[in-house]
């Protein structure tokens, strides 16, 4: 006779490294097969199963408040990489439209959103970073740390939490316009001098000249700041991280 309670304790293993698989662009992306997701995350809970001390006794109501605290937890630890993603995106996006990208715009395989190029650009280069400085390491590290701070069972949400989510969408947009700020600065710029030469020169078609001036100086800019792109990233992850424990601690 198979043994429900095994059973009952191995799915409710499963759920924090699943949702984590699911919402962590380095492993559960669009472009990522559901089979390979459902295989990664019972390879992450049969590996740390030996570290976890499951709870004596389920009943069905605790069971079901067990498996929703553990989603939650997965998904706030999900999210600090989803951040950055979603920072790179915001930052493409600025940029792409101050170029002119905007009617560029092409569906993303990491997201399955429309994003324009500089988007994709941006968030490619992102998780790239995040792969070479070895934070997918740093996130299943903090899975496992997880459950030593965050034991399986019942817990309590703390008023806290709406703090760590402010902060994490402020991480976002401090990203974002960090990432964008250099092309905007210098595209202002260059829409200042076809002004003053439109003011200078009024006979000029200014709309024949003016659109590649701006495209030339931005995409200048752009080859200049993505060189900057992974130092930005380095410098974000660990904070992410961060307050994303901080997030998921909400839930202890």
């Amino acid at each position: 006779m198979i043994d429900l309670a095994i059973i009952t304790r191995l799915a409710l293993l499963l759920i924090r490294p699943g949702f984590l698989v699911a919402t962590a662009p380095p492993f559960g992306g669009q472009y990522t097969p559901v089979p390979v997701k459902v295989g990664l995350s019972v390879v992450l809970g049969i590996a740390i199963s030996p570290t976890v001390a499951m709870p004596a006794s389920l009943t069905l109501a605790a069971l079901t408040v067990m498996a929703i605290r553990e989603a939650a937890i997965g998904l706030a630890l999900g999210l600090s990489i989803r951040i950055l993603m979603a920072g790179a995106e915001l930052a493409g996006q600025l940029t792409g439209f101050q170029l002119g990208f905007a009617y560029a715009a092409t569906v993303d395989p990491q997201t399955g959103a429309r994003n324009n190029l500089i988007a994709a650009l941006y968030s490619s280069i992102t998780l790239l970073t995040f792969l070479g400085i070895n934070g997918h390491h740093a996130l299943l590290r903090a899975l496992a740390e997880s459950y030593q701070a965050m034991p399986i069972g019942i817990g309590h949400v703390d008023s806290q939490m709406a703090t760590s989510v402010a902060a994490l969408l402020g991480l976002l947009f401090v990203f974002g316009t960090q990432m964008a700020a250099p092309i905007v600065i210098v595209l202002l710029v260059a829409e200042l001098a076809v002004g003053l030469i439109s003011r200078a020169a009024p006979a000029l078609n200014l709309m024949v000249i003016g659109f590649p001036i701006r495209l030339l100086a931005g995409l200048v800019a752009l080859a200049a700041a993505v060189g900057v792109v992974p130092s930005v990233v380095t410098r974000l992850v660990m904070p992410a991280l961060e307050l994303a424990g901080r997030l998921a601690y909400g839930f202890r």
